[in-house]
């Protein structure tokens, strides 16, 4: 399974929508300029700079994402980008949705180990995962008691 958050641009969308607002707020800067705000101008090239600067930051935090991986023998969770790793045994792991500062917290825990996943995800998708998880481990757990 891959894990992504929801993304509602793409890279292009996102340069289009900075171009319109970074537009605005210079045309607005222009007439203030001719009204007699010379500053304004300036004020607009700093504001659109860092409203670009703050929408590409949360943009590309869209990138990260999780992978699972689930057989007979073991679950593992690769977060990415980066190098994260973790693996527990599937007979063993337990998924919990755990409460905690107004919101469900999506967890695996096996022998002390506890692993928070999905938390780029909505309530619902946290949720809807954990059921998913917990029925494909209950189904591999009774192919290994066969």
């Amino acid at each position: 399974m891959w894990l992504k958050p929801n993304r509602a641009l793409s890279r292009r969308d996102l340069r289009r929508l900075i171009g319109v607002l970074a537009a605005l707020a210079l045309t607005t800067a222009v007439l203030g300029a001719w009204q007699g705000n010379v500053f304004a101008p300036l004020f607009a090239l700093v504001e659109s700079s860092a409203v670009a600067i703050a929408l590409g930051v949360a943009w590309r935090a869209g990138d990260r994402s999780e992978r699972i991986t689930l057989d007979e023998s073991s679950l593992e969770v690769q977060s990415l980008p980066g190098r994260r790793s973790a693996r527990f045994q599937t007979y063993w792991v337990r998924v919990q949705l755990q409460a905690s500062q107004g919101r469900d917290r999506l967890l695996l825990t096996s022998h002390g180990k506890e692993l928070e996943i999905g938390a780029f995800l909505g309530e619902e998708e946290r949720a809807e995962l954990s059921r998913k998880l917990k029925v494909l481990l209950a189904e591999l757990n009774q192919k290994q008691r066969k």
